[in-house]
């Protein structure tokens, strides 16, 4: 994560910093085009934002990592933001690991922690995306809101129609066995379809149920990587938006709502209550688990800088 970025050649940090406002603008073109429309809703990309708490402008704000040193950076706006501190008199600017860590150590550690927890661990391939199912199995016709732990209330989390109506949505649910192993999709079943988990899932014993061929593990990487903050370089977060958003594209076709429609975003559906729709559904999990890994372990060096 060291090392000094210059103000000239292939190492400058004013280029970098223009070319990742590029592509975070690219990116983010499809929330801030909706936000202008009231009511205009994208169930697999505001996911991202809404869930994790992101805003397009801080995607769009550059950070070099912890133990990175900005040179010739007397104009840099870095100089004003949190946890940065100036170095006089060359004009150096770098993150206050010190201070970084001091206000946010809890918040890394526990990334560091369930990041490490899945070094080494097989995937597992078998829940087939029934977590969606799960959400709104005997729900009825209501949207409901999110969950802030435990089962969620009835209701329905997207106001798009289920693809089987809701009695064949239950049915697929009672014909196939709950193996989630998420706690972050388990907290939003429904009252009625938790106890037909394989396990009770808390936060408490989360790194010993994480496993990477989950599609939340593999969104989770956008989770730990903005928790990180500014010691989280600005290109590795986007790489972690980007595979997020492909793990919730997954996620979303899976799942028991017709996302075929425009309100849908057009997507084609992976109908995981049928056998071909369960191959397709478990090689998208290894290819999710595939990319995953590799930023999991980039997470994880910076976790190791900032904690020393």
């Amino acid at each position: 994560m060291g090392g000094t970025v210059g103000s000239s050649g292939v190492g400058d940090w004013r280029e970098r910093a223009a070319a990742h406002a590029a592509r975070a603008d690219a990116l983010t073109a499809g929330r801030r085009e909706r936000r202008s429309r009231q009511g205009a809703a994208d169930p697999v990309d505001d996911f991202l934002y809404d869930y994790y708490s992101l805003r397009p402008g801080q995607l769009r704000r550059w950070h070099p990592g912890a133990g990175a040193v900005l040179l010739d950076a007397a104009d840099a706006p870095h100089r004003e933001w949190r946890w940065y501190a100036a170095r006089e008199p060359d004009g150096a600017v770098a993150l206050d690991v010190a201070a970084f860590r001091a206000d946010r150590g809890r918040a890394v550690a526990t990334s560091h922690r369930l990041l490490g927890a899945l070094r080494g661990r097989a995937p597992h391939l078998g829940c087939f995306g029934m977590h969606e199912w799960a959400m709104v199995y005997r729900a009825g016709d209501a949207v409901g809101g999110p969950s802030t732990g435990g089962a969620s209330p009835r209701g329905r989390r997207h106001a798009l129609p289920l693809r089987l109506g809701q009695a064949g949505t239950d049915a697929v649910v009672e014909g196939h066995p709950l193996r989630c192993s998420h706690v972050d999709a388990f907290r939003f079943f429904t009252p009625d379809a938790a106890p037909r988990n394989s396990a009770v899932l808390t936060r408490e014993t989360q790194a010993q149920s994480d496993q990477p061929g989950c599609v939340h593990v593999s969104m989770d990487v956008l989770r730990h990587a903005v928790a990180l903050g500014p010691a989280c370089p600005g290109e590795l977060l986007l790489d972690c938006f980007e595979a997020a958003r492909a793990a919730r594209e997954v996620d979303m076709r899976a799942s028991p709502y017709d996302v075929s429609g425009p309100d849908g975003t057009g997507l084609s559906p992976i109908r995981v209550e049928t056998r071909d729709g369960k191959v397709a559904y478990a090689a998208a999990q290894r290819e999710l688990a595939a990319a995953a890994a590799p930023l999991r372990e980039r997470l994880l060096r910076v976790c190791e800088e900032v904690l020393g």
